[in-house]
């Protein structure tokens, strides 16, 4: 290399080398020159390409060089370069060192190596020590300056103070700073995070009446915590002023954009921003058709989304491992498994290396389908190519093995995590003793939880509550109250969900004194009552006739804040009707309606069931008209109560009509309720009706088992009538009279074939 190579050469091939270790060489190499020295210039030049590229290791090699050769005095600006280099790569102890070692390399610290460092801290959410280094900044009587000052309105911001920040804004002309545009926009940006959005507008005219406006960079800042709300119609008034002051939007912008209208599923909106990007002269990035890509599958447009793939590898874009995850994930979220299996064989053609994210998406989706058998394939498939599939996977399919109640299958997986170096979390326990508890293996539950405590994995509330709901359904009421005591033991808070479930429990088991004493110790503890509590404790009183108690508990709810729901109203009525009270009860479902509360089908059917029990079946038939005129659909149970009661009064002809009509809805009524119409029929000695009544059972499958293995057609259309007509009798559905006209009428071939003519 020739003499005439200076620093300033040396520095101008170190910048336009993109490999930093091919630089490194050639500086290194450089040195081996007669006469070359480096100097501030190429050294600050070969640190700050080692440190923007990460390699740390060999830039600290290169600072120890640079301080035995250059006046440490100089340094600063080289410092503040290896702070801001270890922030970006989110080294923050590093930065704080370098910060901390200046006194040391005899480099004296300005306001610009305190601003550094106290703004790295910011970003990285340590407010705290930003703070301790601004008071040691004053205490080193180191004159803050506009750029201090707009750190620490940021870090005010950034812990939910904004008018914190707007105090110290309008202070920075006392201090001796002009205020700027990325100060006011801090503040901005802060008051819109609080959405304390008038606040946030005035101060933006008053920026703007100031003559202060932002450059795209900062204007992008402003514009992005609403774009993350989903609040782009203020983002779009934004840019609206901004433009008119010739502010251009960039790439930056449109993605900010498109994410917000994504996060508020305008999708289309998104797309129309897009098509408008070409129009502003500017290019789609990888990132563009992500978000959007993204913003499709939360709204289910995942064919539509794919498409966009095809779109943005038409235009030269290469679709990264986020793009092809989130394609997949959508199509299994949709139940399209193997739509998600032909992107991933496509993918993996062009290079796409499928990763645990692209399994826990697969595997989800088959586990959700029920396929367990293709999910543990793709398992394998995982745990063959060396992946160790994370706690989410595993969790996932624990999940599908509870779900179809193969318990022991999930509980060999759980074994296998473990051989395979995951370890289960609290999600899968509560997964598994979810299973255990519904099936009934409470014994087993309580092993598994005892197991993960002794291990260390300490449960939640949702893992006690599992167990004593499991107890309380199966009315081991005492076992489920140590339970409760065990919560306290381990720092677990007992709450609303805990408390129902032993309070149902009692009222189940007519515990009334239990249910009431339970409660008591409830509000003693401090947890507060909610909705479903009120309701137990109704319940708990209507069982023991104590109405008044129990409607003096909805004036209570209401004192406590709390709306009465239907099921309040309801499990009232259904105690007045049961006291006979049914001017009450009446009373009180009028009320229900007035409070826009719309009855169910179980509200109607308390009443339509409590008036045909005490025989007052014309005015449950009332009922049952308004129920269908406010469009509520009755079930099979309103069906049975009202041609049971018909019957009860000898109204046959409106009992035939329900159950033709039952029928016709396809609610087929049971043997009993037949029975009832049978015998009813039969003392009017209509047995031509009855006869028909049986024909209608046999052809809608009413039958006994036994019918049902006759398979040759004719005979079984013979012997059907006859062994259901037994098999009536036998259970006590239809009297020995009824069975007896019944049996002579299907006896009788001319009586049965005038039947084929009758109309159903």
């Amino acid at each position: 290399m020739s003499r005439s190579v200076l620093p300033k050469h040396v520095a101008s091939v170190i910048k336009y080398q993109k490999d930093p270790l091919r630089a490194l060489e050639m500086f290194n190499s450089v040195t081996k020159e007669d006469g070359f020295k480096h100097t501030l210039l190429t050294y600050k030049c070969m640190i700050e390409k080692l440190g923007f590229h990460g390699k740390f290791e060999a830039m600290e090699n290169v600072l120890s060089e640079m301080r035995m050769n250059v006046d440490n005095g100089l340094l600063e600006g080289v410092y503040v370069d290896v702070m801001r280099n270890y922030g970006r790569r989110g080294n923050v102890q590093q930065a704080v060192d370098v910060f901390e070692r200046l006194d040391l390399f005899d480099c004296e610290p300005s306001v610009m190596s305190y601003n550094t460092i106290m703004n790295i801290l910011v970003e990285s959410g340590d407010f705290d020590h930003a703070h301790k280094v601004y008071l040691r900044m004053l205490d080193k009587k180191i004159v803050p300056d506009v750029y201090t000052f707009t750190i620490r309105i940021k870090s005010f911001c950034r812990t939910g103070r904004p008018h914190v920040a707007l105090r110290l804004l309008k202070n920075m002309p006392e201090r001796g700073c002009d205020l700027n545009a990325v100060a006011y926009c801090t503040v901005i940006c802060g008051l819109y995070e609080k959405n304390e959005r008038v606040e946030a507008s005035g101060l933006l005219e008053e920026m703007l009446g100031e003559g202060l406006c932002p450059d795209i960079v900062t204007f992008n800042k402003l514009i992005h915590p609403l774009c993350k709300k989903g609040d782009t119609k203020e983002s779009l008034k934004l840019l609206a002023k901004f433009l008119k002051r010739g502010v251009s939007p960039n790439l930056f912008t449109f993605n900010n954009l498109i994410q917000g209208l994504c996060k508020e599923t305008k999708v289309m909106d998104a797309v129309w921003l897009l098509d408008r990007m070409g129009i502003q002269g500017l290019t789609p990035d990888v990132i563009t058709y992500n978000t959007l890509i993204c913003g499709m599958c939360k709204n289910s447009e995942v064919v539509e989304a794919e498409k966009y793939l095809h779109k943005m590898v038409n235009e030269g874009l290469v679709p990264d491992d986020f793009t092809y995850n989130t394609l997949i994930d959508g199509y299994c979220k949709m139940g399209l498994i193997e739509k998600a299996c032909d992107l991933l064989k496509d993918a993996t053609f062009k290079g796409f290396v499928p990763g645990p994210v692209t399994y826990n998406s697969l595997i989800n989706g088959l586990c959700q389908e029920g396929d367990m058998k293709r999910a543990i394939n793709l398992l394998n498939e995982a745990l063959g190519k060396g992946m160790k599939p994370n706690v989410i996977v595993y969790n996932s399919l624990v999940k599908g093995f509870t779900r179809q109640g193969l318990i022991m299958d999930a509980m060999d997986l759980l074994n296998e995590m473990l051989e395979n170096g995951c370890t289960p979390n609290i999600w899968t326990l509560n997964i598994i003793m979810n299973g255990l508890c519904k099936m009934g293996k409470l014994l087993e539950a309580n092993y598994l939880m005892n197991d993960a405590i002794m291990n260390g994995l300490l449960p939640d509330a949702f893992t006690f509550n599992t167990l004593i709901d499991g107890c309380c359904k199966r009315l081991k009421l005492d076992i489920a109250l140590k339970i409760i005591g065990r919560m306290w033991t381990h720092g677990v808070t007992p709450d609303a969900i805990t408390y129902n479930s032993v309070l149902n429990g009692f009222c189940k088991a007519g515990k009334i004194d239990e249910v009431v004493e339970t409660f008591e110790q409830m509000v003693a503890k401090g947890c507060v009552p909610n909705v479903v509590t009120y309701n137990i404790l109704i319940e708990s009183l209507c069982k023991v006739r104590k109405i008044r108690e129990a409607s003096e508990l909805l004036v209570k709810m209401k004192s406590e804040g709390l709306s009465p729901d239907v099921v309040s109203f309801s499990t009232l009525i259904h105690g007045f009707c049961k006291s006979g009270d049914f001017k009450r009860a009446y009373r009180l479902f009028r009320r229900m309606e007035k409070e826009n509360l719309r009855p169910t089908t179980a509200t109607y059917n308390i009443i339509i069931s409590a008036l045909s029990e005490k025989l007052y079946v014309s005015i449950a038939k009332k009922m049952f008209t308004k129920m269908t005129k406010e469009g509520i659909s009755p079930d099979a149970f309103t069906y049975r109560v009202l041609i049971e009661g018909f019957c009860l009064i000898g109204e046959v002809d409106e009992a035939y009509k329900f159950l033709a009509r039952s029928i016709e809805e396809e609610f087929i009524p049971s043997m009993a309720t037949f029975g009832k119409l049978l015998n009813r029929l039969c003392v009017d000695d209509n047995t031509y009706d009855a006869v028909g009544i049986v024909r209608i059972m046999v052809s809608k499958g009413v039958v006994p088992e036994v019918v049902n293995t006759i398979f040759n057609a004719d005979k079984r259309r013979i012997a059907a009538p006859k062994i259901l007509v037994e098999e009536l009798l036998k259970k006590g559905h239809i009297t020995n009279y009824a069975y007896e006209l019944l049996y002579e009428g299907i006896r009788d071939k001319k009586f049965w074939k005038r039947m084929h003519h009758l109309q159903y």
